[in-house]
């Protein structure tokens, strides 16, 4: 069973960094992991983020984080409103750390530590409103 490869630890670990990245902001931050994608690593990102319905906040600034464990490959898609915000290799930078950390067997490091840089750029272009509601569930979803 694919949740089974993180522990309680893991997933609380990774939870708590999407809930700590959000105090900051009113973007939103959602992490979906599967075994295997059935097509092109970031047309399933893509997929998925669609499913979870990452496209109806309000201010377009949701980020997703998408492993395929089984694959090794993983993708982080922006929505539009952080898109037009963030340097053209801003996801590629997060990649590469992260990757560091994955090369380690470190994956709830290496996802919390992307999660906490996506947190600071959405802070600086998205500051949290004193109305902001939580739009996403902070949870991980998994897939098969």
């Amino acid at each position: 069973m694919l949740q089974e490869q993180f522990t309680a630890e893991q997933k609380t670990f990774v939870v708590n960094a999407i809930k700590q990245a959000e105090l900051n902001t009113s973007g939103e931050i959602r992490v979906h992991i599967e075994s295997k994608s059935k097509e092109s690593v970031l047309d399933r990102a893509a997929d998925v983020f669609a499913m979870l319905k990452m496209h109806l906040t309000e201010q377009r600034n949701g980020v997703l984080f998408y492993l395929a464990t089984g694959d090794k490959q993983f993708a982080i898609l922006g929505d539009a409103g952080i898109n037009e915000k963030v340097p053209n290799d801003f996801w590629e930078t997060i990649k590469d750390m992260m990757q560091q950390h994955f090369k380690n067997g470190e994956f709830a490091l290496g996802l919390a530590k992307g999660i906490e840089m996506a947190g600071e750029k959405l802070k600086e272009f998205f500051p949290y409103q004193s109305d902001d509601v939580n739009e996403l569930p902070d949870e991980i979803s998994f897939g098969e």
